[in-house]
């Protein structure tokens, strides 16, 4: 777990302890409420609910920043969609979605997460890869304009490790500012590595 004090700037006054932590189980995610702001992907109480059920697979883990019990912020682990491609390697789990409510933003809470996340020992077991859809990024509230927040995407991705990768998979291709990263694991095998290499470019 991770600790951060969030302070207001220039005010400097202190807002408030973050805690970051996970993988975070249902039954304390089910005591928790969502920030009302975390509404880049569905409603607050609809966004919880699929965080429980991630929770809830054999390989879904959730980490939060959370205020109190209150989530400001979330990651997700979880196998790629069955209508996705990377879902037919066996060592492949997508970094799903990652969100901080706009009040908490720019305090270093995203970062934290990614951090946290990647500091678990099972993700060497893997090849993470994540798939960024620019219809989710909040250009509206961050003031950054559409290469910029991609730039910032990439940045933020290559410090725990995750580049960006070419590949003609249609999730991507279809809007050009979508990014696909990856992350290999130390414990993956080289025939995995090949088969997920040879998977870039299928046609």
């Amino acid at each position: 777990m991770r600790e951060l004090e969030i302070v207001d700037s220039p005010q400097g006054t202190t807002r408030g302890e973050v805690n970051v932590e996970g993988p975070v189980q249902a039954e304390l995610l089910e005591k928790m409420h969502l920030n009302k702001g975390l509404t880049s992907f569905r409603p607050p109480d609809k966004q919880l609910e699929a965080l429980i059920k991630i929770s809830n697979l054999p390989e879904g883990m959730i980490y939060t920043a959370r205020n109190d019990e209150e989530i400001i912020g979330y990651l997700t682990f979880h196998y790629p969609s069955k209508y996705s491609r990377w879902s037919k390697h066996p060592r492949v789990l997508e970094l799903g979605g990652i969100e901080v409510s706009p009040d908490w933003r720019r305090k270093g809470v995203g970062s934290a997460l990614l951090e946290e996340a990647f500091a678990n020992p099972i993700v060497e077991n893997y090849i993470v890869v994540a798939i960024e859809f620019c219809w989710h990024w909040d250009l509206r509230r961050t003031n950054l304009g559409l290469s910029s927040y991609r730039k910032m995407m990439i940045d933020t991705f290559k410090k725990v490790g995750l580049e960006k990768y070419a590949t003609d998979d249609p999730d991507i291709t279809e809007e050009p500012a979508n990014v696909f990263a990856a992350r290999i694991g130390k414990n993956v095998s080289l025939q995995d590595v090949s088969l997920f290499e040879s998977m870039l470019f299928l046609h």
